[in-house]
């Protein structure tokens, strides 16, 4: 396995000395907004998003490797970071068309992999929602999707980061039914696209399984979806299912919750490659910064932001460098390509 010098030198970058992405994740735009509007009582201007970013990416950076921020609102945060973190961009659109079946994606108008390139971006993010059984008309277009940004990547000789969100239409995802059919999803997902035509460097992916169903977990919330072998198993499982390096997402739970699903991925003796996270580190402080302003958040990101991210790269102790995936033991063995 070579890599091009392009996609060598990103994700080197976002990566720290070890190997490990250990990276913060800020590219939250409408969820964000709503929440901050929903504590403050008001709509909430493009320059308090970029704020609330900036303080993110600030604090954040000085113990991450990287960050994931948007073009839309992240740059001023983009710049905002430490020099020794790598950047990520996000080229999707927020959300999906709910009108339309399958949660089908879509990118920003205004953006291209080398504009993203030109802005800054070590490494190109997408998010796709996707689920094994929505039927081939749904997920072939899902399919091609990706193949023409895996070859916008390629062309531009920079990493492809490819986030992969499962769901079941009328399930809810936070559920216990969900949560018994999440490691097949996330599983198939990441067979899928493990394949070269892709052109995905790094697989994003979800916890296998909810540890609020596992049973003997200090997260467990009374209804059993797996025992604590079961959920070692999946992980097991999951992680057999790709041969490129993957990265776990908090997915919005607790730093607790999150934290705790680590260790698990840990003991279970998977080579994650690190994470990408988001909101377990800072999500408590949006009802600081609605309420009581950028000054309150900085002290309560300074302190329990920092905590909380220093929770996470305890865990990441166990995680295994990104290249170790495609079977090497130094970064320069993939030169060449």
């Amino acid at each position: 396995m070579k890599l091009t010098p392009g996609k060598l030198t990103g994700l080197k970058n976002v990566a720290d000395k070890r190997g490990v992405i250990a990276a913060a994740a800020m590219d939250q735009r409408g969820s964000l907004q709503k929440a901050l509007a929903k504590e403050k009582g008001a709509e909430i201007s493009d320059a308090e998003l970029q704020e609330f970013k900036i303080v993110v990416s600030q604090v954040l950076t000085q113990h991450a490797s990287a960050i994931l921020l948007d073009p839309e609102w992240g740059l001023p945060a983009a710049k905002a970071r430490s020099k020794n973190s790598g950047l990520l961009l996000a080229y999707e659109k927020t959300g999906y068309d709910k009108t339309e079946p399958g949660r089908l994606p879509d990118l920003l108008d205004n953006w291209s992999v080398k504009r993203l390139k030109e802005a800054g971006a070590d490494a190109l993010k997408i998010l796709l929602y996707y689920t094994p059984t929505d039927g081939d008309k749904i997920n072939d277009i899902k399919h091609a999707w990706v193949e023409r940004i895996g070859d916008e990547c390629r062309a531009n000789d920079i990493p492809f980061f490819l986030e992969l969100v499962g769901y079941e239409e009328g399930v809810d995802e936070k559920g216990f039914e969900y949560a018994k059919k999440k490691p097949e999803i996330v599983t198939k997902s990441m067979a899928q696209f493990t394949d070269d035509r892709y052109g995905v460097d790094v697989l994003k992916v979800e916890i296998p399984i909810n540890m609020k169903f596992v049973e003997d977990a200090k997260s467990f919330a009374g209804q059993k979806a797996y025992t604590k072998q079961e959920a070692i198993e999946l992980f097991r499982r999951t992680a057999k299912a790709t041969a490129k390096p993957f990265i776990y997402l908090s997915a919005g739970v607790s730093n607790a919750e999150f934290t705790e699903s680590l260790e698990l991925a840990a003991e279970s003796g998977v080579k994650f490659a690190g994470v990408l996270c988001g909101r377990a580190t800072w999500k408590d402080g949006i009802p600081i910064y609605a309420k009581q302003g950028r000054k309150a958040f900085e002290e309560w990101m300074q302190t329990e932001g920092v905590k909380n991210i220093q929770n996470v790269n305890e865990r990441l102790k166990a995680a295994t460098p990104w290249y170790e995936m495609y079977g090497v033991r130094s970064e320069a063995e993939l030169v060449g390509a």
